[in-house]
């Protein structure tokens, strides 16, 4: 296949999860395509205020993933784009067991609906680089055939790992589909706001003591462009999509203008209940292993057969680091919460290495 090889272009897309940030943008990106006839966006909760703007000129319809089947056949759809997955439990939401019945039986119901879905001729599922885990057992750089060498400890990693066995099989039930899988690194960017995007925001940043974990970002942008190259090209397959080249986790946070406070990494909970307090975001292992252990990915078969490369990891962070500029992150009863932690995880460290002594 040539890099940008198309075919047909698509009629009528659906996209789930567009009451989200990444669901919204792409939703919005495909619907002031004229190329595309029409632009359906799916989703039970109403979308946020900060994205409801974006959907003007998109269809939407309030249905969870599982009840998409008469839809897809109704509609004649022949693109499905989806988005709708969570990549960490929120307790407020039914924490771990509602992120499963989200990801995995939501996407394997989607899948269903889109196997009886007689015009659908083009699939194009969210993955993640978690499905690879980080550990220290891991390879210096991941290519898509890389296996993971441990089973992620944390549920989103697992939750993909399950959802492109999903796809796998959904392939060969349904060889006619175009199905392109799209393993993204961690979004990162002037708009984006994740829980990455929450710790480097930190006015004091846990890390690892001995350890300086090296770090993939994706601009959030060139991850739009990547979908929708996907939805009016062909590629079918699995993809690594991040920025070309690696931080160190104490070169980002030199850059993000931070300070680095070490703790022992039995005590790494500290980093989660550091975010917690300040009300930064939720974090989960998948995270957490990460921020300890890193994980770098090939991308070169994007580069192949996209003939595009999104802009590179420190030019990714570098514009999140500009949009962040001069901006209080932080009240002063977070920072002295923040203060408060970080002094304890010092006293901590210090009592390890006497006891050593």
């Amino acid at each position: 296949m040539t890099p940008g090889g198309s075919s047909s272009l698509p009629g009528v897309v659906v996209v789930t999860g567009v009451s989200r940030y990444l669901g919204a943008h792409v939703a919005a990106r495909l619907a002031a395509d004229p190329r595309i006839e029409r632009v359906i966006g799916i989703d039970l909760p109403d979308p946020s205020p900060e994205v409801a703007g974006l959907l003007e000129q998109v269809e939407r319809i309030r249905l969870d993933t599982g009840s998409v089947s008469g839809l897809l056949a109704d509609l004649d759809v022949d693109t499905v784009v989806h988005l709708a997955l969570v990549s960490a439990p929120d307790q407020q939401q039914g924490g771990r067991s509602a992120m499963k019945e989200q990801n995995v039986i939501g996407t394997m119901q989607l899948l269903a609906a889109c196997q009886r879905a007689p015009r659908l001729r083009k699939l194009v599922v969210r993955s993640s680089t978690a499905a690879y885990g980080a550990s220290f057992r891991d390879p210096a750089v991941f290519t898509e055939e890389t296996e993971p060498r441990e089973v992620p400890r944390g549920g989103f990693g697992r939750d993909i790992l399950d959802i492109e066995g999903y796809v796998r099989g959904f392939r060969r039930r349904r060889p006619d589909v175009t199905a392109t899988v799209l393993r993204f690194a961690p979004f990162i960017g002037s708009t984006a706001d994740t829980t990455l995007t929450r710790y480097f925001s930190l006015p004091v940043v846990p890390t690892i003591l001995g350890r300086d974990a090296r770090l993939q970002f994706l601009h959030f942008d060139d991850a739009l462009e990547v979908i929708h190259r996907s939805v009016t090209e062909e590629h079918p397959g699995t993809y690594n999509v991040a920025g070309p080249g690696v931080l160190a986790m104490s070169q980002a946070i030199r850059r993000a203008g931070r300070v680095a406070v070490p703790i022992l990494e039995p005590g790494l909970s500290g980093a989660a209940a550091l975010a917690r307090t300040m009300g930064l975001g939720r974090y989960g292992l998948d995270q957490v292993d990460l921020l300890v252990h890193g994980r770098v990915v090939d991308i070169t078969r994007l580069e192949r057969e996209y003939g595009f490369t999104p802009r590179s990891t420190a030019a990714a962070f570098d514009d999140f680091i500009r949009a962040h500029h001069g901006r209080s992150v932080v009240t002063r009863e977070q920072l002295a919460a923040a203060e408060k932690l970080v002094l304890e995880q010092i006293r901590r460290v210090r009592a390890a290495v006497r006891e050593q002594q």
